[in-house]
């Protein structure tokens, strides 16, 4: 890879419904339209609404995968490869395992690994035998934390290894339907996260409840996939046990997030586990005040008392006297968004990002 510079990329990613990753491998192909001969991307299993965000769409393939093996997708997938010349299949998540098979089918693609894994707080029970093994055949490892890259360096044969942090991008969102957020202009509180277990909407929903005998005025906002699964049927049943209809309300999946983040007052993320969450870093391109749980790289964006509030991960205690903070001081809210939007701009900005992965391709 020393003598010929790959510019022919794609991005593989199962799935386009929104979530963190799915954002980020829309972004990349976005972002290096204009820095590559060639910026693809390649969904294997589900579209979804990002679909809409995909700036070149002759660029875009979906393959309808159904089960692990599918050949009728592989084929697919490679016929996609060899017409456009493809050098580089940026596989994202578990999309890597696809990847691996169609390295086999054609050798000569170089495939890198982004991994986005959630539950970067738990890499204790990661299962590792497959991944170890395909990392043998991986031109390199993205890690969206360190602790992630450790993990890698420990875990895994690839030493090609770089942290490269998610990033934001200016949206140009020509939505038809724009969400219409419920609740009094000025006293919402916004949480972008999917219905899943490592979000930890519990401790959203009790501060909720002692929050709504002191501000009742101000309502939660939760915009996310809703997986219909046991973890969703929780979050809906605490939500009619403590009566909560009227004061914490879910959207599932939406795709015009500036719109709805410039509804909101408060961003806010109570995970139990992260690795460098994109809707964090959303709040700051919508200048949202935020309350965070200290988990993951969270605390390399909110770095300062200027620009976040921290709170220990299932403390809703703390997480409760911070919301009532911001509430009770709109002037430190406005500079906590304001610091925010210049951290988000500025380091977690796409250019840098995209330039620094660029250098470390062509360099090898």
């Amino acid at each position: 890879m020393t003598t010929k510079q790959p510019t022919r990329i794609v991005q593989l990613i199962d799935s386009l419904e929104p979530g963190g990753a799915e954002r980020m491998a829309v972004s990349y192909a976005n972002g290096l339209g204009n820095l590559v001969s060639f910026s693809g991307l390649v969904a294997t299993r589900v579209e979804g609404d990002l679909k809409f965000k995909i700036n070149n769409q002759g660029t875009y393939l979906f393959l309808k995968r159904k089960k692990t093996i599918d050949f009728s997708a592989l084929f697919k997938f490679r016929k996609y490869l060899v017409q456009n010349k493809v050098d580089i299949v940026h596989a994202h998540s578990t999309s890597v395992f696809f990847a691996f098979l169609i390295k086999i089918l054609l050798p000569r693609i170089q495939i890198i690994w982004h991994d986005h894994y959630g539950n970067s707080e738990l890499l204790q029970i990661r299962k590792n035998k497959i991944l170890k093994f395909i990392s043998l055949f991986l031109f390199g490892i993205i890690s969206v934390n360190r602790n992630l890259e450790n993990w890698a360096k420990q875990n895994l044969y690839c030493k090609n290894l770089i942290y490269l942090p998610n990033f934001t991008t200016q949206e140009n969102e020509e939505v038809v339907s724009k969400t219409k957020l419920k609740g009094i202009d000025g006293k919402r509180i916004l949480c972008l996260a999917n219905l899943r277990p490592q979000k930890n909407h519990q401790l959203l929903i009790e501060v909720a409840e002692e929050l709504f005998k002191i501000h009742p005025d101000w309502t939660f906002h939760l915009v996310g996939k809703d997986f219909d699964d046991s973890y969703s049927k929780e979050i809906k049943a605490m939500i009619s046990a403590k009566n909560l209809h009227d004061t914490v309300f879910l959207y599932g999946s939406k795709n015009d997030i500036s719109s709805i983040i410039s509804q909101s007052s408060i961003g806010v993320l109570t995970s139990i586990s992260e690795g460098l969450p994109v809707a964090l870093l959303e709040y700051g391109r919508g200048n949202l005040s935020v309350v965070c749980t200290d988990v993951g790289e969270v605390s390399t964006v909110i770095n300062s008392d200027e620009s976040g509030v921290l709170v220990k991960s299932n403390d809703a205690i703390s997480f409760l006297k911070a919301l009532i903070y911001l509430i009770n001081n709109p002037t430190v809210r406005s500079s906590h968004g304001q610091k925010l939007f210049e951290e988000s701009c500025n380091v977690y900005a796409e250019q840098p990002v995209l330039n620094k992965y660029l250098k470390w391709i062509y360099e090898r």
